[in-house]
């Protein structure tokens, strides 16, 4: 059984920095695409970022690019998230998730971590 388990988020200043951890366990990764997304306070969730484990091709939302960077650690079946340059409208719960490459739709999720930027 797949089981991602977020780590990493807090409460920091504009301009300042956090890095979001993604622990995933239950399987074997070389196949997945492993996704970012974030949800703020009444709003739809939203992608912030992908990369495929397999190869390390990545993937950004516009609005995160240049900023935010997406990584992965093969041996340690981690997937990280590192956000340089916050802004108040990143405030929002960051969410780690997981789909088989020949999958439309991403299937299994963490349990969010929160990530709160002050101005």
């Amino acid at each position: 059984q797949v089981q991602l388990v977020e780590s990493g988020g807090g409460l920091v200043q504009a301009g300042g920095s956090l890095r979001l951890s993604c622990a995933a366990s239950g399987r074997t990764f070389s196949s997945y695409v492993m996704g970012w997304f974030r949800q703020a306070p009444g709003k739809e969730r939203e992608f912030v970022a992908s990369i495929r484990w397999n190869d390390g091709s990545t993937y950004y939302a516009d609005s995160v690019k240049g900023r935010f960077t997406i990584s992965r650690d093969n041996a340690k079946n981690t997937v990280y998230l590192q956000m340089n340059s916050l802004r108040p409208e990143d405030t929002a719960v960051y969410y780690c998730a997981a789909r088989a490459l020949v999958a439309r739709q991403y299937s299994n999720w963490g349990q969010g971590t929160q990530v709160t930027v002050s101005s």
